[in-house]
């Protein structure tokens, strides 16, 4: 059975979503609750924590399973297995966030190398940062943050290194991002000793085939319906699908029974075209679980 570590903060509530999908709903008592529980035979334990750590309980071998940022990850230095980059933020799934070097709006710097040497940096990724100024050939005076990074310029800093999915909070507060850093995703992780165990390695793919499902379901609806053959061409011509879609013969009659998995965004607009062109009978259903 596996010990498994997942995101408090913000990744948390969509962490947890993706995980119902998946049928591995995560239970507790409260909100504020760090332990908790899934109901499934290859779960044991259940934590959560903050992304920040997770990587490196990981690697010691706290927990054999866990989902972080991969900045977090980079940040740490943390040896673990990277089992699935899941891209998905506080508010969407198919996105990435970005780790982003900003200064004051009005500041003279417009890149990294007008930068001087000793500039002073804020920010809650120092071993990220130290790495960066020094691929740029540059000193840097890194001062961790431990929130409120942005409040920082320009009384006690220069430029901040942060996390953004937008660049919106930054330019709220005046400052304008100048280079990105790194681009992250969120990550299923596994600890190298559990995933030489080959009991315990079927377990996570087990686990990561149901993560993955549930997140290329998202998004998605089957439509279902009925056209006659002669307007097929018609219809088909219009229907995406993740392959082709699939034709049936109705018994006994010149029709064909139709379906095809398609993106939730737009089927306001594909409906009406579908019969326009000689749809009938048209279903539209949710999807779980799409497993590739």
């Amino acid at each position: 059975m596996l010990k498994f570590v997942i995101p408090k903060g913000s990744l948390e509530a969509t962490t947890l979503e993706i995980l119902k999908d998946a049928d591995l709903a995560v239970r507790r008592s409260g909100d504020r609750e760090y332990h908790a529980d899934i109901d499934d035979p290859r779960i044991e334990q259940v934590r959560i924590l903050r992304p920040q750590e997770i990587p490196k309980y990981v690697e010691d071998g706290f927990f054999d399973l866990g989902i972080t940022g991969y900045d977090w990850i980079c940040e740490s230095g943390a040896r673990v297995v990277e089992l699935a980059d899941l891209p998905y933020t506080k508010t969407a799934v198919g996105t990435v966030v970005r780790v982003v070097l900003a200064v004051a709006g009005d500041s003279p710097y417009q890149s990294p190398s007008d930068l001087p040497d000793g500039v002073r940096v804020s920010t809650e990724y120092p071993n990220l940062v130290e790495e960066y100024f020094r691929r740029l050939g540059k000193r840097a005076a890194i001062y961790l943050s431990y929130g409120a990074t942005e409040a920082k310029v320009p009384e006690m800093a220069d430029a901040v290194v942060e996390l953004t999915e937008t660049g919106g909070t930054l330019r709220k507060h005046g400052l304008r991002i100048i280079d990105t850093v790194l681009e992250s995703t969120t990550r299923l992780i596994a600890n190298e000793e559990s995933y030489t165990d080959v009991e315990k390695r079927r377990l996570m793919e087990e686990i990561r085939l149901l993560i993955l499902g549930a997140m290329n379901a998202r998004g998605k609806v089957l439509i279902k319906f009925n056209v006659s053959k002669k307007n097929l061409d018609a219809v088909v011509a219009v229907l995406p699908s993740m392959k082709a879609p699939t034709l049936s013969r109705l018994f006994g009659q010149d029709y064909y029974a139709v379906e095809s998995v398609v993106e939730k965004k737009g089927i306001n607009l594909l409906i009406p075209e579908l019969v326009k062109r000689g749809a009938e009978d048209i279903i539209e259903l949710l999807i779980a679980k799409i497993i590739t």
